[in-house]
């Protein structure tokens, strides 16, 4: 499955996902924090599983991960990951104060939120494809890049070597998140997934 047989069509088709996904995503937040936030358009590319490391800022970055698996017509992972600054801003978001630290309370919030992006981008996938598939319950983490990455990697490394990639960056105020999006789906998945967006 090489970059070079997703044509511009292919493309346009994940970045839509991307668009839905995010505008869902930052809808559901808004209406959340019955706040105003503005988005970026969001980055979408097809990437090697071996390069997440490095978009992320390197194996041994500090960072948070909410971790969800995939299933019923579709079977992998999906990947919600934010540096350190950007979950305490997206935290000052949420809880209304300056957080120094991510306690209990913290880390339930940042993973309810990775639950929302993640199901968002799901379910715009879903509707462009017409399968059906449900995410798990969400898992936090927070560790070096390496450490994180090292789940899905043990989990489909053997069976998968691509992801899509989906950055969104928003803001609320003097706070601006990046947010990187990972779908890692089994590499059947994968191939379903494509042949119905048009790839042959």
């Amino acid at each position: 499955m090489d970059n070079d047989r997703l044509d511009n069509f292919m493309i346009d088709v994940l970045r839509e996902i991307g668009n839905i996904g995010s505008g869902n995503a930052i809808t559901a937040l808004a209406n959340m924090l019955s706040k105003r936030i503005n988005m970026n358009v969001p980055k979408v590319r097809i990437i090697d599983f071996k390069d997440i490391s490095t978009i992320l800022g390197g194996e041994e970055e500090l960072i948070v991960g909410i971790y969800l698996g995939l299933k019923e017509d579709i079977e992998g992972n999906i990947m919600f990951i934010l540096d350190m600054d950007s979950a305490i801003n997206l935290l000052n978001m949420l809880l209304g104060k300056e957080v120094k630290e991510l306690d209990e309370i913290s880390m339930s919030a940042l993973s309810e939120v990775g639950n929302i992006v993640a199901s968002s981008y799901v379910n715009a996938l879903s509707s462009l494809t017409g399968l059906k598939i449900a995410v798990s319950v969400p898992s936090l983490a927070v560790d070096m890049a390496a450490a994180i990455l090292s789940v899905p990697a043990i989990q489909f490394g053997l069976v998968s070597d691509k992801a899509l990639f989906i950055e969104t960056i928003f803001q609320e105020g003097d706070n601006t998140v990046k947010g990187s999006l990972f779908l890692l789906p089994n590499i059947e998945s994968f191939q379903k997934i494509l042949s119905l967006l048009g790839v042959q």
